[in-house]
């Protein structure tokens, strides 16, 4: 079977990184949805709180009920409770969705400051809040979500600038976070109380030279084990479309690690191994096949790598990887 190992050593390491930008290990909130980004939810819970992470931000109710022991807060950032919690906060999306809490939810308010997406207006930010008051509802924060931190055309000064004036216009009681990773390793300095940081934790956090020096280590590293080989000879063949075609007699293996697990079918035909080990042909739903005859083959050990391959992020590349992969922590 593939197999997932998680690297304790790079991620405290991580760890350590954002805690020089946030000030303290207090304000780190990690972001463990999706599967702690396909790193595995309670696996990244349990070192979360061996390191001594506090606070942890989640996209659903069931899994913030998962990892609720691990913590002593947790954000929910897209799911609306039947029944109020001590521990967990819930975020409100949309003026019209506060009806929908019941009387006594804690609630942080996310406003939309130019991402365009989840969030009030800046101008229902006034009604908003009197109706979480009517409601019966416990109003912990206001946050919002930067869409450019990675990328230099003004709107992330923009958003920072709305977000700095909104602080401004409401009690300083409240708890105020707007960092995702990008923006907290762009920040010279860090105000707000609490930064949400996901990718960076993981190692995987890439921005432009121009803004931010960035000095983290991929954690996740995938494995998988080999299934069968076999001596290809000229112009011999492999896989589905039979588009790998061999120009010399060589070896090719089989191995347990396929798009049904998490392999994006976009790295098929081109993609290398960090040991430079070529694949063979397409990558299949429960297989792909490499040029070379180890037992167990190291696919990938930093997915920003494998996003290049692909064409895309290495978010999708680690949310990708499917629950029923085995983890372990090293």
């Amino acid at each position: 079977m593939p197999r997932i190992t998680l690297n304790r050593s790079h991620f405290f390491y991580n760890l350590d990184r954002i805690a020089q930008k946030t000030g303290s290990k207090e304000k780190i909130a990690l972001v463990l949805k999706d599967n702690a980004y396909g790193h595995g939810l309670r696996e990244m819970a349990t070192l979360a709180q061996e390191y001594g992470i506090t606070k942890a931000v989640v996209r659903l109710d069931t899994e913030a009920k998962e990892i609720e022991k691990y913590f002593e807060y947790i954000l929910v950032l897209a799911d609306i409770p039947q029944i109020a919690s001590k521990k967990i906060s819930y975020t409100i999306n949309d003026i019209n969705s506060i009806k929908k809490f019941a009387k006594d939810t804690k609630v942080e308010l996310k406003v939309d400051t130019g991402m365009g997406r989840n969030g009030v207006h800046l101008f229902e930010l006034d009604e908003a809040i009197a109706l979480i008051k009517k409601q019966g509802l416990q109003l912990e924060a206001v946050f919002t979500h930067h869409s450019c931190a990675d990328e230099l055309n003004g709107n992330y000064e923009l958003q920072k600038s709305s977000f700095e004036e909104l602080k401004r216009r409401l009690p300083s009681t409240l708890r105020f976070h707007s960092c995702n990773s990008a923006a907290l390793f762009r920040e010279e300095s860090f105000s707000d109380d609490m930064a949400r940081v996901g990718i960076a934790a993981y190692g995987c956090l890439e921005m432009p030279k121009e803004l931010a020096s960035v000095d983290v280590k991929p954690v996740l590293s995938l494995y998988a084990s080999k299934n069968s080989t076999r001596i290809l000879h000229k112009h011999d063949r492999v896989g589905y479309g039979a588009t790998f075609c061999s120009e010399k007699s060589c070896c090719v293996s089989n191995y347990d690690f396929g798009y049904g697990d998490g392999f994006l079918r976009s790295c098929s035909n081109h993609y290398e191994t960090p040991e430079g080990i070529e694949i063979a042909g397409r990558i299949s739903m429960d297989n792909s096949s490499f040029l070379c005859e180890e037992e167990e083959l190291l696919i990938f050990k930093d997915a920003s790598r494998v996003a290049s391959f692909a064409k895309t992020i290495s978010y999708e590349v680690l949310t990708s990887l499917k629950p029923h992969l085995k983890r372990e922590i090293v």
